[in-house]
């Protein structure tokens, strides 16, 4: 069966990197369990964070007598991370330790996780399966375009990529003329970056006259790092004629290849072997039934440079109980386009800015760029969106674009209930990124600290 073999007695190839994907849930169960006493005992004798808080609840590692027992364990959040600064988390001699990885923030102490080898293969293998399950193999040749360094996403792509057998290409971030010169010249079939480097990458391929159909051979986009609607999947995808990919990951638990979506591209598959997850209320901190929506909480199954327990990823997801059609008996989680530590409380409404995105692409003549922002006239919150249109859709007459406008605000009004003033911008004029993308502006913290 040359390079794969077919799933069960499904038509589907599978690459062979995948079989543990197929897993029957006993078999599985028993996996998770036997990795998770050994993770819960590594934590209590070489972090002392997480001893004393079991101590504190009356909880040894020989309590873990099922993986329901899970729920006995403390929580951890990346303030922990931080408190603990740099290396109070760390489970492993530093002998055993073969990189350091960091946080993407930019205010405060960045967040220290250790690898070991074994930890390098865990997210390697994850990142692996997330690829083959989006259809690449050795014959590809992928782009990345995320940033190396101490960001994981870049060499989580790179090592995954040629882990395939496909030809990688480490563009890393930047110089977009040459990222595209490249993409063209050497065939590039599969992009991995975030989605609004990828739209950038749009901007400039059209405004040089490219057409990423009859120009490239791009056939693949992975990308991941930050908060995307299936709105955005639609208009990158039909601006390109590529398949858009959710691969899901962070720093704090292995890098991407945590999950990622199937050909049917609705939700994402967990590699439960290596990453157990839940869903809390992140209010009560209680567990919530699978089908309910609340903050996504992984535990590391297997690395050992610095395991997680119960880390709280402030992103807001669900478990989807139903087996997916695709064959694999990984549990499934919905994508994430929102996180908790990004809603915006507007005149006593929580409001993401996923939701405004999905309500401004739903609009036709409205290019995926765009801004929030979020002020204050006295007492009352303000709300502006700006968004871009085409030089040619802003030609039009000024009744036209009183139109436009109120199309866009009904579409943002009718999702998230709240009035917004929609301005128009020209092609160009929004803020772009080569990482990840901040379309917040909340000028209101500004007046709050002057």
């Amino acid at each position: 069966m040359h390079n794969f073999e077919f799933a069960h007695d499904l038509d589907i190839p599978v690459h062979p990197i995948s079989a543990l994907d197929f897993m029957p849930r006993a078999e599985l169960a028993a996996m998770q369990l036997h990795r998770l006493k050994a993770t819960v005992r590594l934590c209590y004798e070489r972090v002392p964070l997480t001893r004393r808080r079991m101590d504190e609840r009356g909880v040894k590692p020989e309590h873990i007598k099922t993986l329901a027992d899970i729920r006995l364990l403390p929580f951890m959040k990346k303030t922990d991370l931080r408190d603990e600064y740099p290396l109070g988390l760390n489970a492993a001699d530093m002998s055993e330790v073969v990189r350091f990885h960091c946080s993407s923030g930019t205010t405060g102490k960045p967040i220290v996780i250790t690898n070991t080898a074994n930890d390098i293969e865990v997210w390697r293998n994850g990142a692996m399966r997330a690829l083959a399950m989006f259809g690449l193999r050795a014959h590809d040749v992928m782009q990345v375009s995320y940033g190396y360094g101490l960001f994981t996403s870049g060499l989580g792509a790179h090592y995954a990529g040629e882990g395939l057998g496909c030809a990688v290409l480490p563009t890393s971030g930047g110089n977009t003329e040459r990222q595209l010169m490249l993409m063209r010249d050497l065939g590039v079939t599969a992009i991995a970056c975030t989605p609004s480097y990828f739209l950038h990458l749009i901007d400039e391929g059209l405004k040089a006259g490219m057409d990423f159909r009859r120009d490239t051979k791009l056939k693949h986009g992975i990308f991941g790092a930050e908060p995307w609607t299936q709105e955005m999947r639609e208009k990158i995808e039909d601006l390109t004629g590529i398949e858009a990919h959710d691969i899901y990951g962070l720093t704090e638990i292995s890098g991407p290849g945590v999950a990622g979506d199937c050909q049917y591209r609705c939700v994402l598959h967990v590699f439960e072997d290596h990453f157990y997850p839940e869903i809390i209320d992140p209010e009560t901190l209680e567990p919530l039934p699978d089908g309910e929506e609340g903050e996504l909480v992984f535990t590391t199954l297997d690395r050992t440079g610095t395991p997680m327990l119960r880390y709280r990823t402030r992103d807001i997801s669900r478990i989807v109980p139903d087996v997916c059609k695709c064959g694999r008996t990984m549990r499934r989680i919905a994508r994430v386009s929102a996180r908790s530590d990004d809603m915006l409380i507007i005149r006593g409404v929580n409001v993401f800015p996923s939701q405004i995105e999905s309500g401004l692409l739903t609009v036709d003549k409205v290019l995926p760029h765009y801004q929030i922002v979020v002020d204050k006239a006295g007492d009352l919150d303000t709300l502006e969106v700006k968004v871009e249109v085409s030089e040619k859709t802003l030609s039009d007459d000024v009744k036209s674009l009183e139109a436009l406008r109120k199309r866009i605000g009904a579409a943002i009004q009718h999702i998230i209930n709240i009035n917004a003033r929609i301005t128009l911008a020209e092609p160009n004029t929004l803020p772009r990124s080569e990482g990840k993308i901040n379309r917040v502006m909340d000028l209101r913290k500004k007046r709050a600290a002057k």
